[in-house]
């Protein structure tokens, strides 16, 4: 404590250094973000109770393993997925649901031939054994399954690629557990394009599902069907819960049977925001839990999400663990079925993503403005009403908390639009670090965050890559612009018809009130963004004149191409938000080339199947020739976003060296090795 308290006080007495904005020097480096920055894929809990984890990890070329929670606390994490292999699946690109535990049974998806493979928790050393054939390579890969202990089989969603890569048959499939030889799959529910989340009964004797076709994504428009199944383990009768009523435009999700039999869900059905259900088998009808104008789950991008748990179920009581959010806020709550009644429980996190059930316990997963995302092991009282204790158990960064005192922490702030009366959202992180100021005269320079999607939100959590350019002097903002998810689907459905324009003007109207608020120099405005992020940075650079520079990651230059070119799940995503053949050509930023007039570095990967990599050689190309400043970054065996550390830090530092190179007016503080830049150097 008295070193620390030195510390403390050496800190207060030395007297910060006088320095531009931007040009300060921080601790939070490009090769501290970029290796200690782990992703969570998923979380579960084994017949012993002790918490799975799958991280994928930078360091090790962005691969993904199983890891379970140590017997003892204070034990290191043991790793569950042997060397050779990686848990990952490809199943409609985004993947998500790579794995299932029962007991002591694991099946997961291998990352490199994308068969399923069952392993034994319990005994060490015993190798992954196959489930499914060898089709000669990774054309068939599945999603989101669970056990059927009925039959001894495992039920799942396939991607099947073999006759068409391009338009694959996505069904939901039955594979056997007890064959020693592997066999083709049986065939449970077809017909649709898309499934998502099929959950047994408890007896095994019904299946729920959720099913959505073209052009519908998920989150438009979908269906939650329950089938009923024979003696010989096919479905005989099928019944809609949610979806087929033409009185409805919902999206139903998260179907989930209870230990009693009782189907819950997920729906936007009556106020427009994802709130929790439950079926009425002997009516077929549905009944609202808890109305409520927040959203209850997230939109469908990944398979596999879990928002909510049945902790309790018995004659007195009902009750359901879930996250509930509003405002941009998440809250860890409890709902007393019987009594229609919530009550909010305080925890530490502030966002809070999958919940999963453990022994008189929850495992959360969430993160706040000074936490990064984490698993935490939340114990109850027995009356569950209120948390006794609160353990973080895995973290995605733990060195993070080493830079706390250089922080920024945002500011929720509500902007006006373009239009009357309507207001959007973003993230402000003013520059922070305890050693530099900057002049008073000097306002700083600002990077504009827009996130991909364009149907997802932004959040409210510690993230260092933000903390990268705080830290140096830059303010930072984070939008979520008309159209993102978060805030119901009014709010979500802004964007209808007018991508390219909602997205645009809510962009540049936060820079601007930020501007206007004097808290950024209005002369030193950037902008930066991933796929559908990159196509608004795209946009806002050739049809408005708000920003002096931009970084377009996997980004869309040709709307045409993306609907061409892009995959299945996304192959009917403009059919809504551009709608004629007129429009994808004019907000094309490819087609408005003699419009862009500021600098843009762009990064891609050379095997992303979302933004194919002729968009950005496309837009490079004119770019350069109109005589612009422009640089391209091409990542050899990298995807749609970058998973490798050297890429993630290469990415990190090249925005920073490019825009202070040519917005910035002032010399970083880190050594980097600056890449050419067409038409400037």
């Amino acid at each position: 404590m008295a070193s620390l308290l030195s510390y403390s006080e050496t800190t207060a007495k030395r007297e910060r250094v006088t320095a531009p904005y931007g040009s300060w020097k921080s601790p939070i480096t490009a090769d501290v973000i970029s290796h200690a920055s782990k992703r969570l894929s998923g979380i579960s809990v084994d017949g012993d109770c002790r918490l799975i984890w799958l991280e994928s990890r930078p360091n090790e070329s962005g691969r993904s393993v199983l890891v379970k929670e140590p017997e003892k606390p204070g034990d290191e994490p043991v790793d569950v997925t042997p060397k050779e292999f990686a848990v990952r699946t490809v199943c409609q690109e985004y993947g998500g649901g790579a794995f299932c535990i029962s007991g002591d049974t694991l099946v997961f998806s291998n990352y490199k031939d994308q068969r399923l493979y069952k392993q034994s928790l319990h005994l060490k050393g015993s190798p992954p054994l196959p489930i499914t054939p060898d089709y000669g390579g990774p054309s068939v890969c599945y999603a989101d399954g669970v056990f059927d202990s009925r039959f001894g089989r495992y039920v799942t969603v396939r991607e099947d690629r073999r006759e068409n890569s391009v338009n694959p048959t996505t069904t939901i499939v039955a594979i056997g557990l007890g064959e020693k030889d592997t066999q083709e799959p049986k065939v449970l529910i077809s017909g649709n394009d898309f499934y998502a989340f099929p959950r047994m009964d408890p007896k095994g004797e019904k299946i729920a599902w959720v099913e959505w076709g073209h052009p519908n994504m998920p989150w438009d428009k979908a269906e939650l069907w329950v089938g009923y199944i024979s003696e010989a383990g096919d479905t005989y009768k099928r019944v809609c819960v949610a979806g087929c009523d033409p009185k409805h435009v919902e999206s139903p999700t998260e179907p989930k049977w209870s230990p009693k039999g009782e189907l819950f869900f997920i729906t936007d059905r009556q106020n427009g925001f994802w709130n929790l259900y439950k079926w009425i088998e002997s009516a077929n009808e549905v009944m609202p839990l808890y109305p409520l104008n927040a959203e209850f789950a997230r939109p469908l991008w990944v398979f596999g999400m879990n928002s909510y748990e049945v902790i309790q179920s018995n004659a007195q009581k009902t009750l359901i663990a879930c996250s509930c959010r509003q405002r941009g806020r998440s809250h860890l709550a409890i709902v007393d079925i019987l009594r229609s009644s919530l009550s909010l429980l305080d925890i530490p996190f502030m966002d809070i993503q999958d919940i999963t059930s453990g022994n008189n316990c929850l495992y959360v997963e969430g993160a706040s403005e000074v936490l990064p995302t984490s698993v935490a092991k939340v114990t109850f009282n027995d009356e569950k009403s209120e948390v006794i204790d609160f353990q973080i158990i895995w973290s995605s960064s733990p060195v993070s908390l080493k830079y706390d005192s250089y922080f920024s922490l945002p500011e929720l702030i509500e902007f006006p639009t373009e239009v009357p009366g309507q207001n959007a959202y973003a993230y402000f992180y003013p520059p922070s670090n305890q050693f530099y100021q900057a002049s008073p005269e000097e306002k700083p320079p600002l990077l504009l965050k827009r996130h991909g999607g364009p149907t997802r939100e932004t959040r409210r959590i510690l993230n260092l890559s933000i903390q990268y350019w705080t830290s140096r002097g830059w303010a930072f903002v984070d939008v979520n612009y008309g159209g993102s998810s978060g805030y119901g689907r009014e709010f979500r459905e802004r964007l209808l018809g007018c991508w390219g324009i909602v997205d645009v003007d809510d962009c540049c109207s936060c820079a601007k009130f930020l501007v206007e608020s004097r808290k950024v120099d209005g002369n030193r405005l950037c902008i930066t963004g991933a796929s559908a992020g990159g196509y608004t940075t795209l946009a806002a650079l050739a049809f408005r004149e708000t920003f002096r520079a931009g970084a377009s990651l996997c980004g869309v230059a040709d709307l045409n191409m993306l609907k061409e070119e892009t995959h299945k799940f996304e192959s009917h995503y403009l059919d809504n938000f551009v709608v004629s053949e007129k429009d994808c050509y004019e907000r094309s930023p490819i087609n408005s080339v003699e419009k862009f007039s500021c600098p843009i570095i762009l990064f891609q990967g050379l095997e992303d199947k979302v933004v194919p990599p002729d968009q950005a050689r496309k837009i490079y190309t004119a770019l350069k020739q109109k005589g612009l400043p422009v640089a391209l970054v091409e990542y050899k065996d990298e995807q749609h976003g970058f998973r490798k550390a050297e890429n993630i830090k290469f990415t990190l530092e090249q925005q920073m060296l490019f825009f202070a190179r040519l917005v910035g007016h002032f010399d970083v503080a880190d050594e980097i090795t600056p890449i050419k830049i067409d038409n400037f150097d």
